[in-house]
């Protein structure tokens, strides 16, 4: 084997890997990104697990990749490792599609019409087709579906390189014999799980194989162990994803480990104790990139068949791995830094991990009313942990939104980040209004100030008020619902006419001598933060029917239009908590 040939393999060995990336990553933006989300949503069931990790993984062909990505959903608590490994044997066998695929470069036809049908042409085709697509197409599908026609053609190419460079192969008595001793199953395994361990990738390593078996001299017996070790071997880029993740995290990553050693010593040792018993005269047979496409699914399909009814022992066992304890959570765990390389899946991580943070934002507002009429300590420092919950929300939220904004996103989730981030800070700062209205409360409890009845009536007007612009803003939002969010303008404006009257009404108390000027000074603070919390609400109703009005939407055109044309619609909410909340 020539210098000039050795190139050519590791030439051909790098557009196969390319090529496959390519045509993976097209894949997953056509189907709108939708895969992952899909993938840790529909995990109910063993069998519903399987078949998503077996589909899963036939897109993007990769079962490392599917594998890694669960990794992360154990991680940030999302799924169980239960769950997890029902996905990794199903993967097992979805990655088994690559060498189908590699089947079709060794695809040809003879002469005249039925050459049409040769690799070359139909690489040919199918690459012209693809650039067509991706250079002169402005539709974002048509561009994806172009990358994934180039990664096919130029997999096709690499495999026709790497199908080249090795074809003197069988002539050379070292390779032979390097094959006799293949059929040792333990060392033929061995060079198996560090060859795809070097590659990083079964399906890649799988491939090379298969062009090997082009010289014409592989049997099975050399080729199955190799198979067996690549699908051992699989298994380090899951390991090396999982060193920074928490116990759960590992014991997944460990649990594909498992799985696949298990299931091919299993079946190693039920395939070779039959053959030391029937002698299977099979094994002597020629193999080309069918038969190992064939074996190869076979392989898998026996890995998932032996393991299927026994997830439990393989979560057992991954656990005596990975001992200890899971370790307690912050509050943002489901921003996983490994859902950065998946959009769609990231900005739904960060869509429920803002719905928790308003959550937490509606309970401080809550928490802190109700120091009005019951205040103690322990209540107060509640409010301010609440407070500093939300400052960490912010943070974390607002760092893994601007690094997601310099991944590749498509125009509806660049928008998304965009309004999330935005969104953010009205959350922060109605958490931080709690924080003063629990203050304002404190402030009235040491020094015993105590409102005329006239006062405590307006109060309790505003703040059944304030709750239920709350209500409707984090119902809104958790349910992403524009008809809800609609409603919140409207009282929004209630509010601030409360907060005007409250106002005013409080002078001609100081004016007939019914209230201090230190209760004046509170009094107003507390209109004041109370109006502010609605303010905030009102901008994130805005921004949830922004959300779903699509990319024409003008908020200060919205905002215009209801309050200087007075829509039907909004003076019909006005009116009706206008009516609801008022001070006589």
């Amino acid at each position: 084997m020539s210098i000039s040939d050795i190139v050519a393999l590791f030439t051909g060995v790098a557009l196969f890997l390319f090529g496959m990336s390519l045509m993976g990553d097209g894949l997953k933006r056509v189907s709108g990104n939708k895969l992952e989300p899909i993938l840790f949503r529909l995990t109910g069931t063993p069998i519903r697990g399987i078949i998503l990790g077996a589909g899963v993984t036939a897109v993007i062909q990769s079962s490392s990749a599917t594998s890694v990505m669960v990794v992360g959903f154990v991680n940030s608590k999302m799924m169980k490792v239960r769950q997890a490994i029902s996905v990794i044997l199903g993967a097992i066998l979805g990655t088994s599609i690559t060498g189908w695929v590699v089947c079709l470069s060794y695809m040809n036809g003879p002469k005249g019409i039925s050459s049409l049908l040769s690799t070359s042409t139909l690489t040919c085709i199918i690459a012209v087709t693809g650039i067509f697509f991706r250079m002169f197409s402005k539709n974002q599908s048509r561009r994806h579906v172009g990358d994934i026609m180039l990664g096919f053609a130029v997999l096709m190419v690499g495999m026709s390189t790497m199908s080249g460079s090795v074809s003197q192969l069988g002539d050379q008595p070292w390779f032979t014999g390097m094959l006799t001793k293949m059929t040792y199953p333990i060392l033929g395994i061995l060079v198996g799980l560090v060859f795809s361990s070097v590659l990083q990738s079964a399906s890649a390593a799988v491939g090379i194989v298969q062009a090997l078996s082009f010289t014409g001299v592989m049997t099975l017996s050399s080729s199955l162990p190799l198979l067996m070790g690549i699908s051992i071997g699989a298994s380090v880029p899951v390991l090396l994803s999982a060193l920074g993740a928490g116990t759960e995290g590992k014991r997944t990553a460990v649990s594909y480990l498992v799985a696949n050693f298990m299931g091919v010593m299993v079946c190693a040792s039920l395939f070779y104790i039959g053959d030391a018993i029937f002698h299977f005269a099979f094994l002597d047979m020629i193999v080309n990139p069918m038969s190992l496409a064939l074996v190869n699914t076979i392989l898998r399909l026996s890995i998932l068949c032996v393991l299927a009814p026994f997830i439990d022992v393989i979560e057992v066992i991954a656990t005596l791995i990975v001992p200890g304890k899971t370790a307690e959570q912050p509050e943002t765990v489901r921003l996983e830094e490994r859902f950065l390389a998946h959009p769609a899946l990231a900005i739904e991580q960060i869509r429920l991990t803002i719905c928790d943070m308003a959550a937490k934002t509606e309970e401080a507002i809550l928490t802190s009313i109700g120091l009005f009429h019951h205040y103690n300590e322990s209540t107060f420092y509640q409010v301010c942990e609440l407070e500093t919950v939300g400052d960490r929300y912010e943070d974390a939220l607002g760092s893994y939104l601007v690094r997601l904004t310099g991944q590749e996103l498509t125009e509806s989730q660049g928008r998304t980040a965009s309004l999330y981030l935005h969104t953010l800070s009205d959350f922060e700062r109605i958490s931080d209004h709690a924080r003063n209205i629990a203050q304002n409360f404190q402030e009235c409890h040491q020094k015993q100030i105590h409102f005329s009845d006239e006062a405590v009536n307006e109060l309790n007007v505003m703040t059944k008020a304030v709750k239920e612009i709350l209500r409707l803003m984090t119902e809104a939002f958790k349910n992403a619902d524009p008809n809800i969010a609609k409603r919140v303008e409207p009282l929004e404006e209630v509010v601030d006419d409360l907060c005007d009257k409250m106002k005013l009404r409080h002078v001609e108390r100081l004016q007939r001598g019914q209230c201090t000027i230190s209760q004046g000074f509170v009094f107003n603070d507390l209109s004041t933060n109370f109006e502010r919390v609605s303010d905030h609400c009102s901008n994130i109703a805005v921004a949830i029917i922004e959300l779903e009005s699509g990319s024409d939407f003008d908020t200060h055109e919205y905002l215009g239009s209801l309050k200087e044309k007075q829509t039907p619609e909004y003076e019909k909410y006005y009116d009706e908590y206008s009516k609801q909340f008022n001070f006589d």
